[in-house]
């Protein structure tokens, strides 16, 4: 039989609940799905045991592809994590959501979040951070808001090589605000200078970039945040964590605001999630930042202690006159992000961003010399790059996942015309003989 959600529940009351909603069965509630791509393979017989029904149910999991050789970036990154990481966050101490209010009874979690922010300042080369947030797209939005609220104007300005999911969440969360949104087209793999300059104007509140942008390409942004900030605009940057250990920070870079995803921190892909976004800004603007801070403090006894700080409880059920209505975070992601970088250690984690631009250089040069490639963009990179191939880059993904190969990304699912686009990421843990593999395959392949 099939499993169903109602096991504990009476024959009456789980057809009267199927009646609430228009169906008649359990399996009415998947009629929607094609016959082609349902399968029966979830049919278990009555009366199994505990340990007959794993057995099944994993052999069924067995199917799936999991020992993909991963070259896939856009964003999200396959890293190593060092196998302390879960050790640590799986003690019970750290198994709670819940914010810590109530200070006398949450220094641990207090003081881990304090380190997390202190990690963050230090990578992004700014001068406070939050407590995390939920992902990089919503940590994007929260800084555009942010800065939007510090200027008071509401025309955004915002890069074409912003990662096109973040996009994507930005048009959607500003679709019912009252705020101009406004996409600027890259020139030659990187912002375009003269198209903001055309733009820029007191009006505009917020400029949104990203440093690598989604293609890899990466830009020293300080002339476009000089640009911003002779509009009175506020310059929000989002960043890729890893590539800070080695590339110019949005810091030095003048930027007001940064943001990005903390996913290569430590957090492992998981099928999207969960994962956590992260925000540093300038001192002066720190009454303005949403989310938790933890400051460090004293008693009355002159112990040092940690407490919430600059926002009460109530500012998150404010409605529209609160900063933020953020009132959870991902603390248990920002707790594994701030242990991974504590284990790599500054050398550690500068090392890991060198092997990755290294491998990726050693990618870049290998599957240029495949005829019919060609890179998108001939400019510098961190970990990833745009090749133009003779073919559809989906197919030939789909070509390659059948070689046991996940060869990047294709770019014409969110950039028209470039059907022909190939994503490609390497990290610290794609080695030279994989890189010559997928070079092989791809030119069988192509």
């Amino acid at each position: 039989m099939s499993i169903s959600p109602f096991a504990c529940t009476s024959p009456d009351d789980e057809k009267a609940m199927l009646a609430s909603i228009g169906a008649k069965t359990f399996d009415d509630l998947f009629a929607h799905i094609p016959a082609e791509f349902q399968s029966d393979d979830f049919k278990l017989a009555e009366g199994l045991s505990e340990m007959e029904m794993m057995q099944q149910i994993r052999a069924v999991a067995r199917k799936n592809s999991s020992d993909l050789t991963n070259f896939c970036g856009a964003g999200f990154y396959d890293h190593f994590i060092p196998a302390a990481v879960s050790s640590l966050t799986s003690r019970g101490e750290f198994f709670t959501a819940y914010t810590p209010y109530q200070p006398e009874a949450a220094q641990g979690t207090l003081q881990a979040m304090f380190e997390y922010q202190t990690a963050i300042t230090r990578l992004t080369n700014m001068e406070v951070s939050n407590a995390s947030l939920y992902d990089g797209g919503t940590a994007l939005f929260e800084g555009m808001m942010m800065a939007l609220r510090i200027t008071k104007r509401n025309r955004v300005l915002v890069d074409e090589g912003v990662s096109p999911i973040y996009r994507t969440m930005l048009r959607s969360y500003t679709r019912n605000l009252k705020i101009e949104y406004r996409e600027v087209a890259m020139s030659g793999g990187i912002a375009d200078r003269a198209a903001f300059a055309k733009q820029l104007d007191s009006t505009v509140g917020a400029v949104l970039l990203q440093n690598p942008n989604f293609f890899g390409c990466l830009d020293d942004l300080t002339d476009v945040i000089v640009q911003a900030h002779s509009a009175g605009a506020i310059a929000v940057v989002s960043a890729y964590p890893v590539s800070l250990g080695v590339v110019k920070t949005p810091g030095e870079m003048d930027a007001d605001i940064v943001t990005g995803d903390g996913q290569s921190l430590g957090l492992p892909l998981s099928f999207g999630g969960p994962y956590l976004g992260f925000m540093a800004t300038k001192k002066k603007y720190v009454r303005n930042m949403p989310g938790r801070i933890v400051g460090a403090t004293k008693d009355g006894q002159g112990r040092r202690g940690f407490v919430l700080t600059l926002q009460a409880r109530e500012q998150h059920i404010r409605r529209e006159k609160a900063a933020s209505n953020i009132c959870t975070n991902m603390q248990l992601c920002a707790l594994r992000s701030v242990i991974y970088l504590s284990l790599l250690g500054k050398h550690g984690f500068a090392d890991v961003a060198r092997q990755c631009m290294d491998r990726a250089g050693y990618a870049w040069t290998r599957l240029k010399a495949i005829k019919g490639v060609e890179p998108l963009y001939d400019r510098p990179f961190f970990n990833e790059f745009a090749l133009k191939l003779p073919k559809d880059a989906g197919e030939v993904v789909s070509d390659l996942i059948s070689e046991g190969i996940a060869a990047g990304f294709p770019a014409g699912r969110y950039y028209t015309g470039m059907e022909n686009v190939l994503l490609v990421a390497c990290t610290e843990k794609r080695t030279k003989k994989e890189i010559d593999i997928l070079a092989a395959k791809l030119e069988a392949v192509l």
